[in-house]
């Protein structure tokens, strides 16, 4: 298992980050996140594989551990690509309140965020 948003955490700071979230289980074949959609929420996957596409094509794959939906609520801008559920997913929903009060209270999640928001927009 490569690195991924969890990787970055020791396991009482998963817990929290777990515990502020809401657990929700989605289909295959499912899009929690639409491009060119307003930046509403986001997700750290628990279980089941995602596709990352951008215009129809597929940019990227995440899985357990990773986060999405993040760069957009940071950058306060538009979604830059959909997310399709590959396999069925159990997910963890972060509203921006959230994330928000997660970046103060611990400054290992905010410093987490920046560094997978800005991979993801310096690395494509």
């Amino acid at each position: 298992m490569g690195d991924t948003f969890f990787s970055m955490f020791k396991p009482a700071e998963i817990a929290k980050i777990s515990g502020s979230g809401t657990v929700v289980n989605l289909p295959q074949g499912w899009s929690p996140i639409w491009e060119s959609t307003p930046a509403d929420k986001a997700y750290i996957i628990l279980q089941g594989t995602v596709s990352v596409r951008r215009d129809g094509e597929e940019i990227a794959q995440a899985g357990p551990g990773d986060i999405i939906g993040e760069a957009a609520i940071l950058n306060q801008k538009l979604r830059n690509a959909s997310i399709v559920a590959l396999t069925p997913l159990e997910l963890i929903h972060l509203t921006p309140q959230v994330l928000q009060r997660l970046s103060v209270e611990m400054p290992s999640f905010h410093d987490a965020l920046e560094k997978v928001a800005a991979e993801r927009f310096g690395g494509q």
